[in-house]
């Protein structure tokens, strides 16, 4: 059993929060984690989860309008020339049986949108079958810190969803 988790992060606090997940993840079963500009073309067949997590950018996923926005608050940023919309717009549809799930980050505020609903419905759509709700984790601002405690909180939502995960998939006895 394997994970994936392919992350876009434009400040850093996406791809903090993917490796926390990652990290939970590697309680239960061996985990990737991958900057999108670097992600697979097609989901490896061995990948018995895949996690999709970004920015929510203008209620949804980015764009190359808002990475290009982001990209003149900071020369920093990590994910410049594909996001994940991209990314799952290219994927084929799922040949073996992957779960999945996602995460975006996101001010904390009233308003709409999630970069995470966007994405899971991408993934719905490819096949996917779906383990958990998309998961959001709060920065203080656009540019982040990411609010206290929310690694943590990835660091958990990673561990359930690998032993989840495990347990509906346990491994066949060495003969």
């Amino acid at each position: 059993m394997r994970a994936l988790v392919v992350y876009e992060s434009m400040f850093g606090n996406t791809e903090a929060v993917a490796r926390a997940i990652g990290e939970g993840i590697e309680a239960s079963m061996h985990a990737d984690v991958v900057e999108v500009g670097a992600a697979p073309v097609t989901v490896p067949a061995d990948v018995t989860l895949l996690v999709v997590g970004g920015p929510t950018h203008a209620f949804s996923m980015s764009r190359p309008t808002t990475r290009r926005d982001a990209a003149q608050r900071s020369a920093a940023v990590v994910s410049r020339d594909r996001g994940i919309r991209e990314w799952l717009g290219a994927l084929p549809g799922v040949k073996a049986e992957t779960e999945a799930t996602t995460f975006d980050t996101r001010v904390a505020s009233r308003i709409p949108g999630s970069a995470a609903r966007a994405a899971s419905r991408r993934l719905d759509r490819l096949g996917y079958s779906l383990v958990a709700a998309p998961a959001s984790f709060r920065v203080t601002d656009i540019a982040g810190p990411l609010v206290d405690g929310e690694l943590d909180r990835a660091r958990v939502w990673g561990s359930v969803l690998g032993a989840e995960t495990a347990a509906r998939r346990p491994s066949r006895p060495i003969s």
